[in-house]
C-alpha cells in the first residue's frame, strides 16, 4: 500500500504520525515509491564540560574502547564514534570562561555585549531550513532550563543557554516543558484543546487502519501506540508532581514558577525524569518523523542542575566542575558525568531498538554528544568532548576513535560540514572550515 508520508492517525485538533511500516510507504514524500526511512540529526549538549582524565577512547584490536565516563555506551559501540583533539579556535580569542565558547554549532565568534547578540547560524538550522520542507516541523529545540539574566566580562548570560540559533542574531526558541513539547508533535494545525488522551482521539482512524497492515506491522503498531499512551502518562504524572511541589528538595529550572509563562504545564521535579522525558520526546519525533533535526541542550552552560537521586552527590553542576583538584568534588563531578552520558546512552538504545525496514532508527541516524569545555576546571576549550553516535542512513562506521589532537586542521567545522553533506546539504564552506572531516 503506497500512501503519502503525510498520512497521519487524526482526531479531533490530533494527528499522529506513523512509524516505519513495512505494509505501506510512510516516508519519503520526495519519492513515493520509496519505502527508505531518511536521515535524521540530533545534537545533545551538555554544559560545564567533562572530568579531562575519564573522558575519550582508544582503538583497540577490537574496535574503540572506552575510557570510564563513556563506559555506558560499551553495549551500543558499533554504533559510537569517538572524537579527539577537535574544536572552535574562535573560543580562545578574548576574555571569557564561558560565553565565547558558546559557538558549538556555529564555529563563528561570539561577539561581546551585553545586548545585540551575534553568535552565527548554526548548522542544525542551516540543514532545517533545506529539508524542513519534508516535515512538519523543521527542527525541534528542546532543554531544561531557562536563560538567566546577568552579565560577566562584558558578555551577556543569554550565551549561555541556546545553542541552536536561527539567523546571526536570534536564538533557536527552545521548549523546556515536558507538556507543551509533547504536545507539539500532534498538532495538526486547528490549534484546539483538547481533554482527551491522544489515543482516545485517534482509535478510530487507527482501527480502520488495521486491516490494511501485515500481522507484524499490526504488532508494531500497536507497541507504538502504548508507547505513546505510556509517555502521555509519564507527562501527566510529572505535570501534577511539579503542581504538588513546594519547592523543596528538588531540583527546579532558575526562574521562579512566577516568571513561567504557562505555570500549570509544570518542570519534573527531578532532574532525572525532565531530562529522560525530553528524550523520550525527542524520540518519538523522529519516530514519526515530525521533524529530522533536533538539538537538546540537557542543561545549559553554567548550569547548577542537581542530580537529587544520585548518592553522595551533593551541589549543582558549575559547582562541581570547578573541583579545584580536590578528589572528593572531583569524584562526584565525574559521577555526574558518568550518569549523563548514561541518560544519553538510554535514548540510543531506544533508537537502535526501533526498527525501520533494513535498519533501525538509529542506524539512521546521526547524534552528537558535545560540550562547549573539555574541561570545566580550567574553563578549557582548545579541544572539546565530542561523540557521534549512528550509522547516517548507512554511511557510518562506527566502533572507532578518532585523534585529530596532532592535525593542524582540527576544526569541529570539519564535521559539521560532513553531517551537512549527510543531511543532503551540501556546501564547500560552513563557519570556519572550508574542507569536510572523513567519516
Amino acid at each position: 500500500m503506497s500512501i503519502s508520508r503525510r498520512k497521519f492517525l487524526r482526531g479531533t485538533g490530533i494527528a499522529l504520525g506513523l512509524p516505519w511500516l513495512e505494509s505501506i510507504s510512510v516516508f519519503g514524500a520526495e519519492s513515493p515509491k520509496n519505502n527508505t526511512a531518511p536521515r535524521r540529526l540530533a545534537v545533545c549538549f551538555t554544559g560545564n564540560g567533562v572530568n579531562p582524565f575519564h573522558w575519550g577512547a582508544t582503538n583497540g584490536p577490537n574496535g574503540v574502547e572506552l575510557l570510564q565516563t563513556l563506559k555506558p555506551l560499551d553495549p551500543i559501540k558499533q554504533h559510537i564514534n569517538v572524537f579527539q583533539g577537535l574544536w572552535n579556535p574562535t573560543t580562545v580569542e578574548g576574555e571569557g570562561g564561558h560565553y565565547p565558547k558558546m559557538n558549538v554549532l556555529s564555529g563563528l565568534k561570539v561577539k561581546k555585549t551585553t545586548t545585540d547578540v551575534e553568535v552565527g547560524t548554526t548548522m542544525d538550522q542551516l540543514i532545517a531550513a533545506h529539508c524542513g520542507k519534508f516535515t512538519p516541523l523543521s527542527s525541534v529545540v528542546l532543554g531544561t532550563e531557562r536563560p538567566s539574566y546577568s552579565t560577566d566580562s562584558g558578555f551577556t548570560s543569554i550565551y549561555s543557554a541556546y545553542i541552536s540559533w536561527s539567523s546571526p542574531t536570534t536564538p533557536a526558541p527552545k521548549e523546556i516543558f515536558p507538556q507543551q513539547a509533547f504536545d507539539q508533535l500532534f498538532d495538526d494545525g486547528s490549534k484546539r484543546l483538547r481533554d482527551k488522551s491522544i489515543l482516545d482521539l485517534v482509535m478510530g482512524d487507527a482501527k480502520s487502519l488495521r486491516p490494511k497492515l501485515s500481522s507484524r506491522d499490526s504488532q508494531k503498531l500497536d507497541e507504538y501506540l502504548t508507547s505513546v499512551r505510556e509517555l502521555e502518562q509519564r507527562v501527566a504524572k510529572a505535570e501534577q508532581l511539579s503542581k504538588a511541589d513546594t519547592g523543596g528538595s528538588g531540583w527546579q529550572p532558575s526562574v521562579t514558577k512566577a516568571t513561567l509563562q504557562r505555570p500549570g504545564a509544570g518542570i519534573p521535579t527531578q532532574a532525572e525524569e525532565h531530562l529522560r522525558l525530553m528524550f523520550d520526546i525527542l524520540l518519538l519525533a523522529f519516530q514519526m518523523d515530525r521533524t529530522r533535526v533536533a538539538t537538546f541542550m540537557m542543561n545549559n552552560d553554567l548550569s547548577n542542575m542537581r542530580f537529587t537521586s544520585l548518592d553522595g552527590i551533593s551541589g549543582g553542576i558549575h559547582e562541581l566542575s570547578h573541583h579545584a583538584g580536590d578528589e572528593h568534588r572531583l569524584a562526584m563531578y565525574q559521577k555526574v558525568n558518568e550518569f549523563q552520558v548514561k541518560l544519553w546512552a538510554e535514548f540510543l538504545t531506544k533508537m537502535k531498538a526501533t526498527n525501520e525496514g533494513e535498519r533501525s532508527l538509529l542506524d539512521n541516524s546521526m547524534i552528537m554528544l558535545t560540550s562547549s569545555l573539555f574541561d570545566g576546571n580550567a574553563h578549557d576549550s582548545r579541544q572539546l568532548p565530542v561523540v557521534l553516535a549512528g550509522g547516517g542512513g548507512g554511511t557510518i562506521k562506527g566502533n572507532r576513535h578518532h585523534d585529530y589532537s596532532k592535525d593542524p586542521n582540527r576544526k569541529l567545522c570539519r564535521l559539521h560540514l560532513a553531517l551537512m553533506d549527510r543531511m543532503g546539504l551540501q556546501t564547500h564552506h560552513f563557519g570556519d572550515a572550508e574542507n569536510t572531516l572523513p567519516l
